[in-house]
């Protein structure tokens, strides 16, 4: 059988396939209509994903606060209302075969900005904006707003909130819960010294800058439960020549998440730095995630520009990550894990309403 299409177990969850779809905002939710609250847009967008065939689904940057999401038009999890919307979509899911999970998530100082077709600018309050939090009072961008520096006092606050989200996304059915610790939101801004200028406890070397991400990932891991998997998304490098997060970081960090409880590593790349140079090509952030995975033992998920079902083949095969997540492959063909299959000689699950077309 195709390496692609052998399940994966992680604690005592069984995925189908190594196929998954990557977390990707479809800043869609209605903010005038129950902010942060999914609807048939997001029951379609999945939906379509896990008829598909793909193994699991990490559902978008669903923030656990109204603060911490990066358009008024972001899911949320902080409250009850959300919750019962998002059981209908995850009841769906594992109906089809898919293993569903969530990804938590804080934007931080990127916070408060209108929807990427929309030019993504920052919005003012008039516009339904906000006053973004970070760690440091350090702007993203020219032109976007300098963030309220937290307090130490906030920072536990938003940690009992990603504790909250958790204890949510549990109650909503989700078996995987992935922390955003990615592309320079809320926990990846205390990672970097290019956006962490703090002198006290959570700043200055690297062991207080990785404080932050600890205390979140053991807040979640003592609600969620043992037999469940958690995840954890970094940016391996954040592209800069000097004072920014590296590679070596994430190696060390890698590590550290492992002793916390931590299951896989999503390792993305950059997002935290304006106007930085990503030499992107095909699998480009790949011995990112291979390097972390030969030098800690932690099993590891690759992505960016994986868009043939032989290279994703390839980087399970040859050892450089345990499973392949999509993005925009998987937005323009939802049925990729079927024709991968096909390709490959491997299995994905078909829907009983699909059976004249199953070869």
């Amino acid at each position: 059988m195709s390496a692609l299409f052998e399940p994966f177990t992680l604690r005592s969850l069984t995925i189908p396939n190594r196929l998954w779809m990557s977390p990707m905002c479809q800043y869609s939710a209605d903010p005038d209509e129950g902010a942060g609250v999914p609807h048939d847009w997001h029951f379609v967008h999945y939906g379509a994903r896990a008829t598909g065939g793909t193994g699991l689904i990490l559902v978008e940057a669903t923030a656990v606060s109204p603060e911490g999401r990066i358009s008024p038009g972001d899911l949320g999890i902080w409250n009850d209302t959300q919750v019962e919307a998002f059981r209908k979509i995850v009841g769906f899911l594992e109906a089809q075969g898919t293993v569903p999970g969530i990804q938590l998530a804080h934007a931080g100082r990127k916070a408060s900005t209108d929807a990427p077709w929309r030019g993504g600018e920052p919005l003012a309050a008039d516009q339904r904006g906000w006053q973004p939090l970070g760690p440091s009072p350090v702007p993203f961008d020219e032109g976007h707003p300098v963030p309220d520096e937290l307090s130490e006092e906030g920072i536990g606050e938003i940690t009992r909130q990603f504790a909250d989200a958790a204890r949510r996304a549990l109650a909503a059915g989700f078996e995987v819960a992935e922390i955003h610790g990615a592309h320079g939101y809320l926990i990846g801004e205390f990672l970097s010294p290019h956006s962490n200028h703090r002198t006290d406890g959570y700043g200055g070397s690297f062991e207080n800058r990785a404080r932050f991400a600890l205390e979140v990932v053991d807040a979640v891991r003592a609600v969620w439960p043992e037999e469940l998997p958690l995840f954890f998304r970094i940016s391996a490098t954040d592209w800069l020549e000097e004072n920014g997060w590296t590679a070596d970081d994430t190696v060390r960090l890698a590590a550290l998440l492992k002793d916390h409880g931590v299951d896989l590593l999503d390792v993305s790349s950059g997002g935290n730095a304006a106007g930085v140079r990503i030499p992107v090509e095909p699998g480009y952030q790949v011995p990112f995630a291979a390097r972390v995975r030969r030098e800690t033992g932690l099993p590891v998920a690759a992505v960016g520009l994986i868009t043939e079902a032989e290279q994703a083949e390839k980087i399970v095969t040859n050892g450089e990550a345990d499973a392949v997540l999509l993005g925009r492959e998987l937005l323009r063909d939802p049925y990729f894990a079927r024709h991968a299959a096909a390709e490959l000689g491997g299995r994905v699950h078909s829907p009983d309403q699909y059976h004249r077309a199953v070869r």
